[in-house]
């Protein structure tokens, strides 16, 4: 049934799982600037929505220095977060808020989609060594006008209508879904499979000497952790998103994600949430949840509960958390009201498909001159991916990793028209370009880690990945 409430319109359609969703989402998986914002079946307390989003607007670009837009004229700067800024208020003219029975939906119209590792850059001063083998831009949004949503918490779905720019063919979108969910099967898509097995770009003996590198710096005094990690890929065949359909199936993480960007296709399924900014009331607050504490799971329950205590009560990985904690309190507070910032939970024991995590999260009122934009400039990379100090530790990274990351620990998320955003840092993320999927693993390095379970870390974080994909 639609309703017009006076401001957007919206249809009520009948409720489909995270499964289902990706199904309906088949529909629109080959159109250039489709996005899925997945948050699996899990029972992670963010998955809660799934939105589809497609055919924006306008779009933005921006890669090796220069922004591109689409479907606005703007004046830009060419600079990414002050260029974004200028994209999101054009959008703004024509927004229509949703009625108040569904302010609780997480996104009310704006802009989606990512920025790489590789924008930090232009945020901070960094060396150009590591190759750039990957042409995937450094940032791309889409303003998005329609969207569907489904609210796994109510058991409802959506389709939705933020703006009044995109009457003309409004009802023409509402006919398509309901062609959609009549349709007795879904569209399919090329096997996916790989053509050879996965190269890591680093041989054991050439991490562990990357490895002691590291150490060196840090007994040199210039960090106290660094992220280091490896890169895979493999040469497929067939469609990217039946690819993403087997990470989804395996790895059910609360802040998944596909995007096709024609050239490429991203494929995330990130258990970390970046940042998130709500508003509460005449403020806007935002927490952060980085990730940092790593344990495998195992089929045995009594192995798997010893390996969770393990992490839950090792002095080394909750050292490398709250090095992190240090980290992003201080980015957050650069954009926070004074006094705001506090730690509320620490070294939270999370469990997922495949290993246990230690989450802390820290909250803190965006101060009343900033905006979301801002904030994640200033906090842009994630710290929990980069290391402490972390500008040294990004140079660090950069002179030993000998490929760029492109989308590996960059962001991928939305800024809507009430200002609201929500973020996840791109772990266990994929790109695919020409015909070749790229993959990557890491981890936190610190005075007292060992090179040998280092390692194996980075495998144990990619076991639901590497082998997923390798298995016809």
């Amino acid at each position: 049934m639609k309703n017009t409430q006076n401001t957007a319109q919206f249809v009520e359609f009948p409720y489909r799982d995270p499964a289902a969703l990706r199904n309906l989402f088949s529909w629109f998986a080959n159109e250039p600037w489709a996005l899925l914002l997945d948050s699996g079946k899990t029972s992670h307390q963010a998955a809660r929505f799934d939105l589809i989003l497609a055919r924006p607007r306008a779009t933005i670009r921006f890669s090796e220095g220069k922004t591109e837009v689409t479907g606005l004229d703007l004046k830009l700067n060419h600079t990414p977060f002050e260029d974004l800024r200028q994209f999101y208020q054009a959008g703004l003219e024509d927004y229509l808020p949703l009625p108040k029975q569904l302010s609780r939906l997480p996104f009310h119209g704006g802009i989606a989609g990512y920025c790489s590792y590789d924008l930090g850059r232009y945020v901070e001063k960094i060396p150009s060594i590591a190759e750039k083998d990957i042409q995937l831009p450094e940032m791309a949004f889409g303003l998005y006008e329609w969207g569907f949503i489904s609210d796994h918490q109510q058991q409802k779905c959506y389709l939705l209508k933020f703006s009044d720019y995109c009457e003309t063919y409004w009802e023409d979108i509402i006919r398509e879904f309901e062609g959609y969910f009549e349709q007795a099967e879904n569209k399919s898509f090329e096997n996916f499979q790989l053509a050879d097995n996965w190269q890591s770009n680093m041989s054991q003996q050439s991490y562990t000497d990357k490895f002691q590198k590291v150490h060196d710096y840090i007994h040199a005094g210039d960090c106290y952790q660094v992220n280091l990690a490896q890169r895979f890929k493999a040469p497929y065949q067939g469609h990217p998103w039946n690819a993403y359909l087997k990470l989804a199936e395996h790895n059910q993480a609360p802040f998944s994600a596909y995007m096709n960007l024609e050239q490429q296709q991203i494929l995330s399924v990130s258990p970390e949430r970046f940042i998130e900014v709500k508003k509460q009331k005449h403020k806007s607050h935002v927490v952060t949840q980085p990730i940092k504490g790593t344990r495998p799971r195992s089929k045995d329950p009594i192995e798997d509960e010893r390996l969770s205590d393990e992490l839950q009560n090792s002095v080394k990985d909750r050292a490398e958390n709250l090095m992190i904690v240090d980290l992003l309190r201080n980015d957050i507070g650069r954009s926070a009201a004074i006094g705001s910032v506090k730690v509320t939970k620490l070294f939270e024991l999370q469990t997922f498909t495949s290993v246990h995590h230690l989450v802390s999260t820290i909250e803190a009122d965006l101060a009343p001159d900033k905006d979301a934009i801002e904030l994640l400039k200033y906090c842009f990379p994630g710290g929990s991916i980069t290391g402490a100090p972390k500008v040294r530790s990004m140079q660090i990274i950069e002179e030993l990793e000998p490929h760029r990351r492109s989308i590996y620990c960059g962001s991928v998320l939305y800024y809507d028209f009430r200002g609201m955003l929500d973020s996840n840092i791109a772990i266990r993320t994929l790109v695919t370009e020409n015909d070749t999927i790229y993959a990557w693993g890491g981890g936190g390095l610190v005075a007292d880690s060992e090179a040998d379970n280092e390692y194996q870390e980075t495998l144990h974080k990619l076991s639901k990945i590497l082998p997923v994909l390798k298995d016809d």
